[in-house]
């Protein structure tokens, strides 16, 4: 698949991203706007478009970070993903973004071991460990929503940490970094805080995989065994 014009895009958190790739030169735009995605997104998509003097027309693929995240943020980032993706007949690539948080910390600190922790919200978070093959993120386990209470990062460190030190990266590390880093083993960057379209759009033109606009879905991450415990919820 040739891929000279490739948009990327996200939504999820409280960071809104976009960065478009022609060629060479990659361009982005970023804001920290929780409550304003749906009004700036497309406006940031024609920022970069005319920066880089194309149109929707010429893009060959999309980009997006599908979450985990912000539940209404995930939506509108799937939502304009597919949107843009059927009107000009676009593959999608999405990424997660505690993948793009991993790969922000290679890009900016050359991060060997990563665990990418994005806050959840009332103790909890959305967590991930990779590690760093060759410049890019390569995810270790699944993606989980958890409690505070049922983290234990100890349980990963003999297969990913031996010789390496453990980055944190994220939100969660912001939130709840004095729970999560009791031992003390983690060091936790203070400026990969929010997933970037930019990490996103760099590790989907090495290892993402493309599906059409009617199959793309959220990543949403819910810990099942919380959510049935629910009242009225089986």
């Amino acid at each position: 698949m040739n891929l000279n014009a490739v948009l990327a895009l996200d939504t999820s958190t409280e960071q809104c991203s976009v960065a478009l790739k022609v060629g060479d030169v990659i361009v982005t735009r970023a804001a920290v706007t929780p409550r304003e995605h749906s009004q700036r997104i497309l406006g940031f998509v024609q920022e970069v478009l005319e920066e880089q003097q194309i149109t929707l027309a010429d893009l060959d693929a999309l980009v997006v970070g599908n979450g985990p995240g912000s539940f209404t943020g995930v939506r509108i980032g799937v939502s304009v993903a597919q949107g843009l993706a059927f009107s000009h007949t676009l593959p999608i690539f999405p990424v997660s973004t505690l993948t793009a948080l991993a790969q922000q910390a290679i890009r900016n600190h050359d991060a060997q071991v990563v665990i990418s922790a994005i806050d959840a919200r009332m103790q909890e978070i959305y967590v991930a460990p990779f590690r760093n093959n060759q410049g890019m993120a390569e995810q270790l386990a699944p993606e989980q929503m958890a409690p505070l209470a049922d983290i234990t990062m100890q349980s990963w460190w003999p297969e990913i940490a031996v010789g390496n030190s453990v980055i944190g990266a994220g939100t969660g590390w912001q939130a709840y970094g004095d729970a999560l880093n009791s031992p003390g083993l983690v060091t936790v960057l203070d400026d990969v805080t929010l997933p970037l379209a930019e990490d996103i759009l760099r590790w989907a033109l090495v290892h993402g995989k493309p599906v059409d606009a009617a199959d793309l879905e959220p990543l949403y991450v819910r810990n099942e065994v919380a959510w049935k415990k629910l009242p009225g919820r089986e």
